[in-house]
C-alpha cells in the first residue's frame, strides 16, 4: 500500500513536470498531436501507478520519450509551414460573408445545431449577425460579426483613450511582491506609506493592487 502511494506521487510529479514543459494551452486549445500525447501520457502513468508488479521505469521512460517527441514536433511546427499544415491542419471557414459554407460543414462533420451552439458560446444568438465564422485547428470557433452588429469602440468616435497599462499585485495574502514593486520603480517604504492611508499595514492586507493610472486598491484580511 505504501509503495503504491509513493509510486503515485512520483508519477504525478513526473506527469505534472512533463505537462508544464509542454506549455500553457488549455485543454480545448490543444492541437491534435498535443491531445494525443496528453492521453497517452495519462494512460502510461496509470499502469505502473496501480500495478506494483510493473517496474516504475516502464512508465517513466515512455513518458519521457513522448515528451521528446512533443518537443521535436513543436520545433518542426515552428520551422516548417508545410509540416504545420500536415500535423495541425488548416482553419476552415464555416461562414463566409454572412453565408453558411455547407461544403465546409460536411467536410468537418459539423451540424447546423453544433454551429449555432458554438456561436452562442461567443455570445451570438443570431446566425444573421455573423460575417465570418472560422473553425480553428484547435477546434475553437472564431467569429467576426457584421459591422453593424459589432459593439462600438472608442475608435468609432475618433476617441483615443489614455494609456492604461496593466495592474500589478503589490501585496497578496499579507506578502509584499518585491518584483512587482521593482517593475513600477517603487520600494517598500513607498508601499507602506500608501497602505497606511487605508489605516493598515502590508501584512494585514488581503490584496493591494495598482493600475496603470496609479490608482491603488486595498482590502484588509
Amino acid at each position: 500500500m505504501l509503495i503504491t502511494f509513493f509510486r503515485a506521487i512520483l508519477l504525478y510529479i513526473l506527469v505534472l513536470f512533463v505537462m508544464r514543459l509542454m506549455g500553457k494551452r488549455e485543454i480545448g486549445q490543444l492541437q491534435p498531436f498535443e491531445l494525443a500525447i496528453s492521453i497517452m501520457i495519462a494512460d502510461l502513468a496509470s499502469i505502473p501507478m496501480t500495478d506494483t508488479g510493473v517496474p516504475i521505469s516502464n512508465g517513466i521512460i515512455p513518458i519521457l520519450g513522448l515528451l521528446l517527441m512533443h518537443l521535436i514536433i513543436s520545433i518542426i511546427n515552428m520551422k516548417s509551414m508545410k509540416a504545420r499544415e500536415i500535423i495541425c491542419g488548416k482553419p476552415t471557414i464555416l461562414i463566409y460573408r454572412g453565408k453558411i459554407n455547407e461544403k465546409a460543414l460536411i467536410k468537418e462533420r459539423f451540424t447546423i445545431n453544433e454551429l449555432q451552439e458554438r456561436l452562442r458560446g461567443n455570445n451570438i444568438f443570431n446566425l444573421g449577425d455573423v460575417e465570418y465564422a472560422i473553425l480553428e485547428t484547435s477546434g475553437q470557433v472564431s467569429v467576426i460579426q457584421k459591422p453593424e452588429k459589432r459593439n462600438t469602440i472608442p475608435e468609432d468616435f475618433n476617441i483615443v483613450p489614455d494609456y492604461e497599462g496593466i495592474p500589478y499585485d503589490l501585496v497578496v495574502d499579507g506578502k509584499i511582491m518585491d518584483k512587482n514593486l521593482q517593475a513600477i520603480g517603487k520600494d517598500r517604504e513607498w508601499l507602506k506609506k500608501q497602505i497606511e492611508k487605508f489605516k493598515m499595514k502590508p501584512e494585514e492586507a488581503l490584496v493591494v493592487t495598482i493600475d496603470g493610472k496609479g490608482q491603488i486598491f486595498c482590502q484588509k484580511r
